[in-house]
């Protein structure tokens, strides 16, 4: 005999084969709700002893970069010898001051004394051969007289005997035979002493030229000589300009070739600033610039008078000049600090600088959750930057804090609890 079977009811119908999908149904409801609402964010827990806390403010942002320049004179000359030769003597030793025209070294050069020596004799040689020529000239010139001399008296003796001819001739007791040969001689030798007029007219313009060549042969080479003696006086290198002598790269018995580089003198009448700046800001900088800097308990400015294109080593170069007043005491190689000021200040949201942008370069940060338990990683945007702080351009408001230490043992971790 069948048994009916009674209905579940309470706990038993809800444990029973049928509820089952109804309790798979809730089971996968709250597990998708569980993802949705769950953190996925990694966690690190951290010492707060450990790290610095700074807050970002709403300030003045003054645009300027620290950087370091070392003092130079503005004018330096280098100390070069014209002659070649072996230091004999060093007469002022490096860093002693210095007036234009002292002797520094001396050198010795016998080359240069036998060539002296050569030029002296040959001017020698050649002063003999213009007295030579000009005795033999003048030897010539009195020949060529006495030959004129005589011949004018010819021609004198040959007109008388003419006009006789031609009285005679006149008179008819000579024949014109006679008469004619009287005249031919006669005009012959007027010829001849014509001749030999024109010849001395055209010696003596020879001999003007010939003098003057020779005479201006012995000139050059007294300026030649006096030009070699020069060189002689230029075994001394005397210094060109007052000053100090910065440097002095000779030792005795060395010798030293013409337009080589031994010393330099400094001028110490004014100084410049040499500084090399990160190409980072090779854009910004430009000639006129000013920098401040805080030498003596004083307060000093100078202004970039040149900057150079060229990048070496990730640096550029330029050269500051100062505006007014420079330091007393000021010496060569002296390291400045200078403020050097980029733009004009503005408003801005800052951050104090850190060792965290070494991590994360500017495009996020750890912010400090408002009760102070835990900071939670966010992107931000930095711009400028001066040696005290960072401009915060986007991601942060005023009065918002943040992790500004290192990072470098928090790894990729997105939630730091305290």
């Amino acid at each position: 005999m069948d048994r009916p079977i009674e209905k579940k009811k309470g706990l038993a119908l809800a444990f029973s084969a049928k509820a089952l999908p109804w309790w798979l149904g809730v089971f996968m409801a709250a597990f998708i709700l569980w993802l949705v609402i769950r953190d996925d964010s990694s966690t690190l827990r951290v010492d707060a002893e450990n790290i610095i806390i700074s807050e970002a403010v709403l300030g003045e942002f003054n645009d300027y970069i620290r950087i370091s320049g070392n003092v130079l004179p503005m004018t330096t000359v280098q100390v070069s010898p014209r002659e070649s030769g072996i230091v004999e003597k060093i007469h002022i030793e490096e860093g002693s001051s210095v007036k234009a025209g002292d002797i520094i070294i001396s050198l010795s050069n016998d080359d240069l004394d036998l060539e002296i020596l050569n030029s002296e004799a040959n001017l020698a040689e050649k002063e003999n051969t213009l007295r030579n020529t000009m005795i033999q000239m003048e030897q010539e010139k009195m020949q060529l007289n006495l030959e004129i001399l005589s011949l004018s008296t010819e021609v004198n003796r040959k007109g008388r005997e003419f006009e006789s001819q031609k009285r005679l001739l006149e008179d008819g007791l000579i024949g014109k035979e006679e008469f004619l040969r009287s005249e031919e001689d006669y005009t012959l030798y007027c010829r001849k002493l014509d001749v030999l007029r024109a010849r001395a007219r055209q010696d003596s313009m020879y001999r003007d030229v010939q003098i003057k060549q020779i005479e201006e042969s012995i000139g050059n080479m007294k300026i030649n000589m006096q030009r070699i003696r020069r060189r002689k006086d230029n075994l001394d290198v005397r210094a060109p300009m007052d000053g100090e002598l910065g440097l002095l790269e000779v030792t005795l018995g060395e010798s030293i070739s013409s337009g080589r580089k031994i010393g330099q003198i400094n001028s110490l009448e004014s100084y410049k600033i040499e500084s090399h700046i990160d190409e980072h800001y090779i854009d910004r900088i430009n000639p006129g610039l000013r920098a401040t800097f805080e030498r003596q308990d004083e307060d000093f400015e100078a202004v970039i008078r040149k900057v150079y294109p060229e990048v070496r080593n990730g640096k550029f170069q330029a050269d500051f000049r100062f505006s007014e007043n420079q330091p007393s005491n000021i010496r060569t190689g002296q390291t400045y600090y200078l403020n050097l000021q980029l733009g004009q200040p503005e408003k801005a949201i800052l951050i104090p600088r850190g060792t965290f942008y070494q991590k994360t370069g500017g495009k996020w940060i750890y912010v400090v959750a408002p009760d102070g338990d835990k900071a939670v990683k966010r992107e931000i945007r930095i711009g400028r930057q001066n040696p005290q702080y960072y401009e915060v351009q986007e991601g942060l408001t005023p009065g918002e804090k943040v992790i500004t230490s290192g990072y470098d043992t928090f790894g990729d971790n997105e939630v730091l609890v305290f």
